[in-house]
């Protein structure tokens, strides 16, 4: 954990298995302390941003990428964009296409805020992600709601077909939860259960948000 003394952004990691509440959670929160500090001054990174380009493999190859594995983030250009972020600097987040599977041309323009939300699968599984968490959520979320969620999400926003979905999460993404996400929970200072409706665990995030700024 950096230095809280020196530090002048807070930077928050939510975590957790696909589909488990993460982007509702840290929506909620983001929204909630909007009306407290101004809409300057918080901004979210979605991890699933830095999925490495594949424009140059053939698309028979792309689609066989194992998206639960660590291997298939750029983890070294996230640690590198939140110290950016953290010194204040401004980032251009990139951005993925699931149709495609590989980085669209296009990115994001992120200014330095005074709180940053990141969430994504595999955050606390990369030390170099964790050196730069002033605080560390995991999203304890049964898996079969998680399925659930992921059945519906992926089919109408993804364009998948359920049956690519269950052979999906059958081959990868339970086999990655369980080797590499699971795991990763005893770096989480806060473990969050009900998924992203928890308001008690949103108000204790708020809480301790408020405590870093004091600082």
């Amino acid at each position: 954990m950096p230095n809280q003394s020196e530090i002048a952004t807070t930077i928050i990691a939510i975590a957790g298995a696909s589909a488990s509440g993460k982007s509702l959670f840290a929506s909620t929160v983001y929204h909630e302390l909007v009306a407290e500090l101004g809409g300057d001054r918080i901004a979210i990174v979605s991890e699933d941003a830095y999925y490495r380009d594949q424009s140059h493999l053939p698309f028979s190859q792309r689609v066989l990428t194992n998206y639960d594995h660590p291997s298939a983030f750029e983890h070294s250009l996230l640690a590198s964009h939140l110290h950016t972020l953290r010194q204040g600097g401004a980032i251009d987040m990139p951005q993925y296409s699931y149709k495609q599977h590989t980085r669209q041309e296009k990115t994001i323009r992120v200014s330095g805020a005074r709180v940053v939300l990141v969430e994504g699968i595999l955050l606390l599984t990369d030390k170099r992600l964790r050196e730069n968490f002033d605080i560390s959520v995991f999203m304890d979320t049964p898996l079969d709601v998680c399925l659930l969620r992921r059945i519906k999400r992926d089919i109408e926003e993804r364009g998948r077909s359920l049956h690519s979905v269950v052979e999906q999460y059958e081959t990868t993404v339970r086999p990655a939860y369980f080797e590499f996400i699971e795991p990763s929970r005893q770096f989480a200072d806060l473990v969050v259960t009900r998924g992203g409706q928890n308001q008690i665990a949103i108000d204790v995030i708020k809480a301790n948000i408020r405590q870093l700024m004091a600082r």
